[in-house]
Order: structure tokens, then sequence, then C-alpha cells
């Protein structure tokens, strides 16, 4: 009884201190964290209805309840945000320094919340970002908030870090220049940021390429400011000027590739420059004008030197063989205008003309273009007089006397008399007996040309057997003893008709009749 009194003493000591039956009756002391809502159960117990206990805590941890709402941080991305119970986590009644969070930072996974570890921040210890004291949820999820000190833009550009940077290291930015006013093409894409942003400054570089190019400018801004009518970004030097339509005068071949201070010489486009071949190229002409100032009949635009030149189609007159190959000023040697030049071999080549213009026909009748002296041909054929046999082989020379080719013997006695073994007995036509392929190659029938064949022992005689003279000058008889009287055994008893008893075979073994 006593007992009972005391206790009732101490609940209505406690009423009247302010204290409840429940705070009384709890199990134990509430952490640090929740001290001011000790005094009140109903602060976080509902003795109703115990589910709504997680909402008493969310209606107290309202960024944690947002979260929750929008599912993200680590309590918004946990599986059973919406229907999980606070208090499976966080336990209280333990005592004013327990640690009622729960929190294992060497087993926590950080993609679980909205910040993953990765690159860099991988291996940085919680410190790093988290500062004592505070919730970890206040640490800086921003780029910016930690790196300000590393800022080298200096805070010029209000996008996020990670739009440019990753997360392996600060260096090696990546940027979209595409996203702003001036999209970097040709040679733009290559440079470095620091060769258009002098310095780091970002803000204020100039977009027109006379705010960079000023000094590369060799116009001197006489062309004015907006360098892209002729440049193009590949290359300062690459232009897109179109010639033709701005002055006339198209850049083709060679002229294409020039440098435009190699005609417009006081750098001053204005001023009024020939637009013919000689006005720009007098002093490059090797013709001294010879050929006049129509530079194009001849030359083209891709080359100043001449490399082909149709000479047989503009002037009818085929350049071969020698002429190929000799200048120009070996013909031209005057003003084109003023000289006519010949297309016959002779005016040309009369100095040369061993034969003095005696003969007829053209030199090419004989001569051939890759050389004077050489490779000379002529067809014997076509003249009185057609080389045959050895006649063929016989240098000129050796029957004409001059080179005016004229004059030369045609009989063969006139050259072939100290050869004649005949003495001119037989006459002037040796072409009777002897044959064109060897003087001593000959053919005569005894018995249609003498009137005597040629029969018998008569056959294998030589012609001094019987003509002992020079053969064919003397008048011999054709009676047998004419030849044979000292052979006559008979001694000119039985007549000079020696033929009816002995025959041509032999002297001997005469037939009686």
């Amino acid at each position: 009884m006593a007992g009972w009194l005391l206790t009732l003493s101490l609940l209505l000591s406690a009423f009247a201190h302010g204290a409840s039956v429940e705070t009384l009756l709890m199990p134990g002391k509430v952490s640090n964290a929740h001290v001011k809502q000790e005094e009140t159960c109903a602060n976080c117990h509902d003795r109703s209805n115990k589910r709504t206990q997680s909402s008493l805590c969310l209606d107290c941890h309202k960024d944690v309840a947002a979260d929750v709402r929008e599912h993200r941080g680590f309590h918004g991305r946990m599986p059973n945000a919406t229907t999980g119970e606070c208090r499976v986590c966080h336990t209280e009644h333990k005592g004013r320094e327990e640690d009622i969070v729960k929190f294992n930072s060497a087993q926590f996974d950080h993609r679980q919340t909205n910040f993953a570890l990765e690159g860099a921040h991988a291996s940085l210890a919680c410190a790093s970002c988290h500062r004592k004291g505070e919730p970890l949820r206040k640490a800086a999820s921003s780029c910016a908030t930690c790196h300000k000190n590393d800022d080298a833009h200096k805070g010029q550009f209000t996008q996020s870090c990670d739009q440019c940077h990753g997360t392996l290291s600060w260096a090696g930015g990546k940027f979209d220049h595409e996203k702003t006013e001036f999209k970097l093409t040709g040679a733009h894409a290559s440079v470095s940021c620091g060769a258009c942003h002098v310095g780091g400054r970002y803000k204020q570089t100039p977009k027109s390429c006379s705010g960079c190019h000023a000094t590369d400018d060799e116009h001197r801004g006489t062309r004015g400011p907006d360098c892209g009518k002729c440049h193009v970004t590949q290359d300062w030097k690459r232009a897109k000027y179109d010639h033709l339509k701005e002055t006339g005068f198209e850049l083709l071949g060679a002229h294409s590739q020039a440098d435009c201070t190699a005609c417009h010489r006081s750098g001053n486009y204005k001023d009024k420059i020939p637009k013919d071949c000689n006005g720009c190229h007098q002093a490059d002409d090797p013709h001294a004008g010879r050929f006049g100032v129509k530079c194009a009949d001849c030359h083209d635009n891709k080359q100043w030197p001449l490399q082909q030149y149709d000479h047989a189609g503009r002037h009818h007159f085929a350049l071969e063989g020698a002429h190929e190959k000799i200048s120009c000023y070996a013909c031209h040697s005057a003003r084109i205008e003023t000289q006519k030049l010949p297309k016959d071999c002779a005016s040309c080549h009369r100095s040369e003309d061993p034969h003095g213009g005696k003969l007829k026909g053209g030199c090419d009748s004989c001569h051939r273009v890759q050389s004077w002296k050489t490779g000379i041909v002529f067809d014997h054929d076509l003249t009185n007089y057609p080389l045959l046999g050895l006649h063929r082989v016989a240098s000129c020379a050796q029957c004409h006397a001059s080179l005016a080719f004229t004059g030369a013997q045609t009989k063969c006695v006139d050259c072939h008399a100290p050869d004649d073994v005949h003495k001119g007995g037989l006459g002037k036509k040796c072409e009777s007996c002897h044959s064109t392929n060897g003087w001593a190659l000959w053919d005569f029938d005894h018995g249609k040309q003498a009137h005597f064949r040629l029969l018998g022992a008569h056959a294998k005689l030589k012609c001094a057997d019987c003509h002992r003279e020079v053969p064919g000058t003397d008048k011999m008889s054709q009676q047998c003893i004419a030849c044979h009287r000292k052979d006559d055994r008979h001694l000119g008893q039985y007549g000079a008709q020696c033929g009816r008893c002995h025959s041509n075979d032999s002297w001997k073994g005469a037939r009686i009749q």
C-alpha cells in the first residue's frame, strides 16, 4: 500500500512539473537530436495508429520527405522509399549518445545518391566533400562549389562544368563550340582555345575575321573587314573570290595558284592592271616580241614554258625528225608579222646543198627529216638507168664524178673499158655476154653469135686456143684446115673438108667413106 502511494505521489509530482505519464513510461532516453521532441511523445508517436509514425518523421524531416516524393537522394532512391518505415533503420530511446543514423561509410554505395562517385571522385576520402558536424546531404553536388579555385575561366561561363570537363581529370575539357554563335570550321577546329581567347578571356571575343586576322591582312584593309567574302576557314591563303565575276578575268591554270600581289603589285586592288598576256609577261617573253603579243596562240594557262605546239595544224608544216629538236629561232629569225617562211627544203637548206641546186625534184625525194646527211634514199629505178646486180652496191661516187649527179655514163664500156679483155674487138655491147652480177660471169652462145658451134673437143677449148691474138678481134675461118693445117697428114691431098672423115670429138680415128 505504501509503494502504491509512493508511485501515485511521484506521478502527481510529474504532472505538476508538466511531464506526462507517457514520458515517465518511455523505454529510454532519446538521442540528442530528438531531445526537444522528447517531452511530447505525440510528436513522433500516434497511439491510435502505429503505421503513421513514418509520416510523423517526415513531417519534421521535410528535406527527406521531398526526396521520397521526388525519388531522389538516398532515401528517395531506396526500393521501399514510399512503403518502408523509418524506425526499421533509425531506432530511438537508447540513450542520448546513441547513433540512430547507423551510417557505415566503408560499406556505403554512393551510387544510391544523386551523386555517383566516378573518375577521380571515386578515390577521394569522405571528408573531402562532407564537412564534419554537417549532415551528409549538405555536401555540395555542383562542380563549381568544390572547384571554384580550380576554375581557370574565373566564372565567365554560366554552364555547369561537366558540360566540358569529365570526372577523370580536370584538364582536357571538351567544349561544343557548335552551340555558340561562332562555329569552328576548317583550321579553326584545330586551334587551341588560347589562340582566340587570349589570357583566358572568353567574353567579348571578336567574331569577325578582321577582329583576329587584321595582322594577316595582306590587303591592309583595302578590301574591307568582311574577309569571308573571299577567304575560307580551311586556309587563310585559299580564297573563294570569284575573279571572273568581279574583274572579268578568269584565273585558270597557273594563274589560280599565283599570289594576288604577283599581279596587284601595288597592293591596291583598285588599280587598273592589264588583262592580256603581254601586259604582264612582256619581261618573260623569250621571243623578244618576234611572235607578236598573242601569247595564247602558243602558250596556255597551265605553265608559261611551251610544252606542245601544234605546228602542223597551225602552219601546215609538221616538225618531225631533226626539225622537232631545233629552236624556234633557227627558222623564225624576224618578227612573225613580217617574215613569211617557205615550206620547201631548198629555201632553208640551200647553203647546205652539195648538189649546187642542179638536181631536179625536191630534197625530200632523197633526204629524210631525221638527218640531212644520213639515211639518204634514192630510187635509181626511176631514172633511165636502173641499178642491177653489183651496180646496186656500188657507191654513188664510183659512177658520178660530182655531187651534181649529172653526165654519168650509161654504157658498160664507158666504165669497164679497162676490164675489156677483148680490147673493143667485140664491140661496145658488153651486156650481150657479161652479167651485172659479176664481170667474170658471162654467157656467150658460140653457135648463134659466131655461127660456129663448139662441139666435141671444141667445147673444151679455151678461147685463146683458137683466138690467139686478142679474142674477138680477128675474123677466123670456119674451115677445119684453118686451124688444123699442121695436123693434116695428108698434106692437103684430100682438100680442106676435114669433116668428111674426121669428127669433132677427136682428130684421130678418121672414118673412110
